[in-house]
């Protein structure tokens, strides 16, 4: 039987909120997509405020709150800032035992939980604490960035890099013992992390590990930061140079098109305990399409799955804009983004395993809303192939 499920929500934040609504808001910034990050950086404290000889700014923090029908479960959330590289939250999750399914029911105790988080970031390292009320489950993860980091100004910083000088007149300026770099294969960062997790109540433990590499993106500063000319305009690539347009003008329109290289990533996951281990590729193999691979095997049992995913673009002409719209844009789009491109109106994404699941799913925005419509089907059942058939409808604003 069809089943019918909402919830809403509320967000309120110290800091500048600036989501616009769900009519307006950047349709990328709302999916989760692939996508290939800047580098990684320390981050910055917020400006200090003094009046009258004394400090007046206060820590910022966020607080968010969702509650879900019919299953009638609350979720709260607060965060804090407690220093530049420091942040703590508490997240707490309340549901009527009436509600959850009789099959459920007998595997865990009461559903509602509350949750202590603690994270440290000083850009090479990143440490994450973890407290679970309801299972006695600490939890501790570790990530470790290799290479340089992304200064405040969006260029790359080592201390020991050869091409620094004390003078600056020394900066860019090849030694006599220096070797050309070799052409071909992909420039990027590798990243490796660790998560142990333990239960007092369950008195059981859990470990993983994994590597990931990222292409290194050409942007600089992160294009992240450059505002795109419309809401529902494209963004150019995180490893092209279109990013960087802002801060320097000697580009060319094939550069803003085509960037040095495929954004990519790979990604390698091992838990020794469960024998699990999964692998990952993906990669963006042209302007609106993104493909990925993933295989899954478990050393014990030696069963296996190849799941295969694929992320393409919808567009509109790129000479439908009118009026003052156009006009605006025009001026943006000049240093940002390449005029030729159309606006991205949906995304299609789909994914295919070898255990005969395929789903097909469509996100776009019909008027003021956000809409995504998909499908899960099997395809070794004859009697049932479709699985599931979803909709979703959201709205929001801040306006």
């Amino acid at each position: 039987m069809p089943t019918l499920s909402g919830s809403i929500g509320y967000i309120f934040t110290s800091c500048d909120l600036d989501v616009k609504s769900s009519g307006t808001v950047r349709f990328k910034d709302m999916l989760d997509r692939f996508r290939v990050y800047d580098q990684p950086r320390r981050p910055e404290g917020k400006e200090e405020e003094w009046l009258a000889g004394e400090r007046v700014d206060t820590r910022d923090y966020l607080l968010y709150g969702r509650f879900y029908l019919p299953t009638r479960r609350l979720d709260a959330l607060y965060s804090t800032r407690l220093s530049p590289t420091l942040q703590a939250s508490i997240a707490a999750i309340s549901q009527p035992l009436s509600t959850i399914p009789p099959e459920l029911q007998g595997r865990r105790g009461d559903p509602s939980n509350i949750m202590i988080n603690l994270q440290h970031d000083v850009g090479k390292w990143c440490t994450e604490y973890t407290y679970s009320a309801e299972d006695s489950m600490w939890g501790v993860r570790v990530l470790h960035n290799f290479g340089r980091l992304a200064s405040p100004t969006g260029e790359t910083s080592d201390s020991g890099s050869s091409s620094a000088n004390t003078n600056g007149s020394r900066i860019g300026v090849k030694r006599v013992d220096e070797e050309d770099p070799v052409a071909g294969g992909l420039k990027g960062r590798v990243s490796i992390g660790a998560e142990l997790y333990f239960s007092a109540k369950e008195r059981s433990a859990g470990v993983s590990t994994g590597i990931r590499f990222s292409t290194q993106p050409d942007a600089s500063p992160p294009s992240a930061q450059i505002p795109p000319p419309n809401p529902m305009s494209p963004e150019p690539p995180a490893s092209s140079p279109v990013a960087s347009s802002s801060s320097s003008n000697h580009y060319t329109p094939h550069h803003r098109l085509h960037p040095s290289q495929p954004p990519t990533t790979i990604t390698a996951l091992f838990n020794p305990m469960l024998g699990h281990i999964q692998t990952a590729y993906t990669a963006r193999v042209s302007r609106d399409l993104a493909l990925s691979s993933r295989f899954d095997f478990n050393v014990y049992s030696y069963e296996s799955e190849w799941t295969m995913g694929a992320e393409w673009w919808l567009r509109r002409s790129a000479r439908t804009h009118s009026g003052d719209q156009e006009a605006h844009e025009s001026e943006v789009s000049k240093a940002s983004f390449p005029s030729s491109l159309g606006e991205v109106h949906g995304v299609v994404k789909a994914r295919a395993s070898t255990n005969n699941d395929v789903s097909l799913m469509w996100e776009g925005r019909i008027r003021q809303m956000l809409v995504g419509l998909g499908v899960v089907s099997d395809l070794s059942s004859r009697s049932k192939p479709i699985k599931a058939i979803g909709l979703e409808v959201s709205y929001f604003s801040s306006e």
